[in-house]
């Protein structure tokens, strides 16, 4: 009886601790998953609705469209009666032309202050870092006048070069660190063979990939959703951003719930899809600059 005893305790103890584990693994993905489920249920909410009738939003909005609740009205309203295409392809080239350069200028400014031991180069990056603490927008009166005496108002170059500005701070606040990392042996290899400067700058952008895409991801995300400077510099019909042109259509119909929700739906899908498609990329840049 007593060897029994003495048998189980040892196995007792073993599986406290991996019993602990699962638990605390479970609490941790059911909190997750909660989460989750409260930040997804309103954007399906949105989706499902744009795609019924009017009278079914109100009287079943929790059931997915049937043959007898499919209607894409609210569509034909946002397409036939807002600029939707040109405000959205105002918006791809604002974001896809700002994000490409705070990228290119960002690299190039953190290989220089990652690389080159000049004077100032810390009060140069200290400079960079009250950049990123201070936001931009207090300086919205500035930039307006700014704008207004190159004749960039109501222009996509004006917002374009306000976002660059915006993200070059924290691009090159993170790019630096990362090209501190890399080893000083590589470029002085490359150094001996032959290679410019330029061409070393080429050959460690590769390295920086994971640095590179958590830039992009997120910088793109607040261009994207932007309305602050879109209604400030480039309000205009022609010039308006899709978050603007959204806003607007929102302010004229919003008692029609189908074109409310169907212009919701079309604003929203296109970051939706573009962070599905790069979540993983996100995911291993994120993991990368825990590490370094």
């Amino acid at each position: 009886m007593s060897l029994v005893r003495a048998s189980s305790a040892p196995q007792r103890n073993l599986l406290s601790p991996a019993l602990a584990l699962l638990t605390s693994r479970a609490l941790a993905h059911l909190i997750l998953g909660g989460y989750a489920l409260l930040a997804v249920f309103p954007v399906l909410m949105i989706v499902i609705n744009s795609l019924k009738e009017r009278r079914y939003i109100f009287g079943e909005p929790f059931a997915l469209p049937n043959p007898m609740s499919f209607s894409l009205i609210g569509y034909e309203t946002v397409f036939s009666r807002s600029n939707f295409i040109q405000n959205f392809a105002n918006s791809l080239i604002v974001t896809a032309v700002a994000v490409f350069f705070i990228i290119l200028f960002g690299s190039m400014a953190a290989h220089a202050l990652a690389e080159y031991d000049f004077p100032g180069n810390r009060w140069v990056a200290l400079y960079l870092a009250i950049g990123i603490m201070i936001p931009i927008r207090l300086g919205t009166v500035s930039l307006l006048r700014f704008m207004s005496n190159l004749g960039l108002v109501n222009t996509l170059l004006g917002l374009i070069l306000v976002y660059i500005a915006q993200g070059l701070p924290l691009a090159i606040f993170i790019l630096s660190q990362f090209m501190r990392q890399i080893p000083k042996d590589l470029k002085d290899a490359a150094r001996i063979d032959g290679a410019s400067e330029y061409r070393i700058y080429a050959l460690i952008l590769p390295l920086v990939r994971p640095a590179i895409g958590a830039i992009g991801i997120f910088t793109m995300i607040p261009i994207w959703n932007d309305l602050w400077f879109p209604l400030v510099i480039a309000p205009s019909a022609q010039t308006a951003t899709i978050t603007l042109g959204v806003q607007q259509f929102l302010g004229q119909f919003v008692s029609d719930w189908n074109a409310v929700l169907s212009a919701l739906t079309l604003a929203m899908v296109p970051i939706l899809v573009l962070y599905v498609l790069f979540s993983q990329q996100m995911i291993r840049s994120v993991t990368a600059g825990a590490l370094k």
